[in-house]
Order: C-alpha cells, then sequence, then structure tokens
C-alpha cells in the first residue's frame, strides 16, 4: 500500500483482536503503531507481539485527560501523528430495557470517544501535511436487529459522523472514511460461541453471502486501503466489509419467490 511506510497510527480498541489485526497489517507495512485501549493486561501482551514498531499506551477514550495524554506520549515515542482508526467500543445492549446511564456510556464510548481522538489528532495530522482517519461501523447501524437499541445506534450516528467530518477536515487534507464488518471473529463472537468458531461460521452462513464469518485481518486490510495513498479520491465513505451481508436482504440466501408456488 502506497504512503502507509514511515508513518504513525493511533488504533483505539487496539487490544481487541481486530485491532491488534490492524496494528499488524500496518506494521508490515512499515508504519509504527500505538494501541490504545483501557485494558492493560492485553495491550501490553498485544504490544509484545508485535514488536519495536508497536507501543501500548492505556488509554479510556471518555476520559479526555487521557486521550490528550495519548497523543501527546505518540508523538514523544514516533514524532507525530498520520492516521487515526477509531475501533475501541462497547457491546454492552440492554435493548428496549437499557437505563438512561446505559445510553449515555454507549454513546460516549461509540461516537463522542471517537470524535475527541479525531479533535486531539487533527492538529498533529495537520501540521504533517493531512491524514487518513479510520472510524468503524458497523452492518449493525444499517439494519434492524432485535432485542439490541444501543449499539446499532450509536454505530449509525457514528457513519453520519464520518461523513461530517470528511467534510469538514477537508481543508487540512484529512481523509475521514469508515469501515462497516459483518460478523467477525472476535473476542465477542469467540466468547458468544464458547470458542468454537466452527459452530460460529455455520451460524453466519445464514447471514452472509460468503457463508462464513470474516477474518480479524480481513477487515485489516480494508482499513489498511483506507489509510493509504491507494484511497487518495476516498473520503466520507463506510466500506462493507462484511461477507455480502448488507447484499443479501432479507430474503436470505434462498429463492423467496418460489414459496409462493408451494
Amino acid at each position: 500500500m502506497k504512503g502507509i511506510s514511515g508513518k504513525t497510527a493511533i488504533v483505539t480498541g487496539g487490544a481487541t483482536m481486530i485491532g491488534e489485526a490492524v496494528a499488524r497489517a500496518l506494521i508490515a507495512e512499515g508504519a509504527r503503531v500505538v494501541l490504545a485501549d483501557i485494558d492493560t493486561a492485553k495491550g501490553d501482551a498485544a504490544a509484545a507481539r508485535l514488536g519495536a514498531s508497536a507501543r501500548f499506551i492505556a488509554t479510556d477514550v471518555t476520559d479526555d485527560k487521557q486521550i490528550a495524554a495519548c497523543v501527546a506520549a505518540t508523538k514523544d515515542a514516533f514524532g507525530g501523528i498520520d492516521f487515526l482508526v477509531n475501533c475501541a467500543c462497547t457491546y454492552a445492549d440492554n435493548g428496549a430495557s437499557s437505563t438512561r446511564a446505559e445510553w449515555l456510556q454507549a454513546c460516549n464510548v461509540n461516537l463522542v470517544g471517537a470524535a475527541m481522538m479525531l479533535q486531539a489528532c487533527q492538529p498533529e495530522m495537520a501540521s504533517r501535511g493531512g491524514g487518513a482517519v479510520v472510524n468503524f461501523h458497523s452492518i449493525s447501524a444499517h439494519a434492524a436487529q432485535s432485542g439490541r437499541w444501543l449499539y446499532p445506534i450509536t454505530k449509525a450516528a457514528l457513519v453520519q459522523f464520518t461523513r461530517t467530518a470528511a467534510l469538514d477536515l477537508k481543508g487540512d487534507r484529512i481523509r475521514v472514511n469508515g469501515v462497516s464488518p459483518g460478523w467477525t471473529w472476535s473476542s465477542v463472537i469467540e466468547a458468544l460461541s464458547g470458542n468454537d468458531k466452527a459452530k460460529a461460521d455455520a451460524v453466519a452462513a445464514d447471514y452472509h453471502i460468503l457463508g462464513r464469518l470474516g477474518l480479524p485481518e480481513e477487515v485489516a486490510q480494508v482499513v489498511l486501503f483506507l489509510l493509504s495513498d491507494n484511497a487518495s479520491f476516498v473520503t466520507g465513505a463506510d466500506y462493507a466489509c462484511d461477507g455480502g451481508y448488507t447484499a443479501l436482504g432479507p430474503e436470505g440466501p434462498g429463492a423467496a419467490i418460489t414459496r409462493l408456488m408451494n
């Protein structure tokens, strides 16, 4: 990918399986990466696996002081900031029973945390002649899902944030895009499936044209493209990396019209 080597990225949620995969893909192209996450144990372990081009900085994206400290530490470690990947999120969601506090926490992490990270990184990117941002949207932003209110709604708001930020930051030569993964092998699905990937693939097959889960490394390649100069004319976009989930629609993989003839 063009324009990655020698650059520096912050990846929030960097201690997650997907966040680490994004960091690994960036490092493979010659970038330096800061993993920003609240999980100190997993963050330290991920940075150790990634080697000298990675740093872990404990960061709660709901705390502006910690965000500022992360940006300052990234500058100290690597000299500046070129890319931001907003992967941190909370999946906590009690649907229609969600309390005000739960609503506010979901918004704070999934939406406002991303906005504040970008606000903090913007001057650093602008001072280096521009940069690129990838926000993690979701297929959940585009479809009603039973029993889920907080996660889909905050992700839908993040899609609009991406569009607006792309427009307002164009003068600083900062491109802002988003990726919408489908079901992806991640800590959440690993836990829900009892670490049974075959089972998770079998369930996912009903909802994805490709008949399986995505892999963190596959999502990371889309993120890498959007950050790179290969995507120099792409901004304000929502890129699906979902195995055909959004293309499939409510009829599913079968021929629904034949049900009228039975």
